[in-house]
């Protein structure tokens, strides 16, 4: 296997770090806070409710296994996680994912100022097409391929045992 598909965006594995048969986590390419994460499903589709029960049920699982894993990571305090279910709600990806940033006291001035950095992380895909301009997100500066795959090799190390092939 040599990677999976986030919408139309091939993603390496490299990238991948977490897999389960139905759905897989990967870093993100502009995250908002250190330990900006991407849950989403191994079958492309837009919606929450376009998911079948066994993946809507294995998508909460590994929402919540990833997001624990990840706020213990990362020092955490607390977690926003954030689903935009279609485009009117800021999904620029047509491929259902979750949002999972670990979060501490006053890292935004104003807490829900999370949600347009959220939209502006969204507004380049993987490939760096872009997308829309919501929000700036010139500041973000995209990551490397080097960086991103050294961050999901951490990551991994956090879930036992790592399987490709799941």
């Amino acid at each position: 296997m040599t990677g999976f598909a986030f919408g139309k965006w091939p993603i390496p594995l490299s990238e991948v770090f977490f897999v389960r048969p139905l759905t897989w986590a990967l870093v993100n390419y502009k995250p908002v806070v250190p330990g900006h994460v991407l849950v989403t499903t191994r079958r492309v589709v837009a919606h929450l409710a376009d998911l079948t029960d066994e993946e809507a049920q294995e998508l909460m699982t590994t929402l919540r296994t990833v997001s624990h894993a990840v706020q213990k990571h990362y020092g955490a305090t607390a977690l926003t996680v954030s689903l935009q279910d279609g485009v009117h709600a800021g999904q620029t990806v047509p491929h259902i994912h979750f949002h999972i940033l670990p979060r501490r006291a006053g890292d935004f001035g104003n807490n829900d100022d999370v949600y347009p950095a959220i939209d502006a992380s969204e507004a380049e895909h993987p490939a760096g097409e872009k997308k829309s301009v919501r929000a700036d997100n010139e500041e973000r500066k995209p990551r490397t391929e080097e960086d991103m795959a050294a961050e999901a090799e951490t990551l991994r190390t956090l879930f036992s045992p790592w399987r490709q092939d799941a």
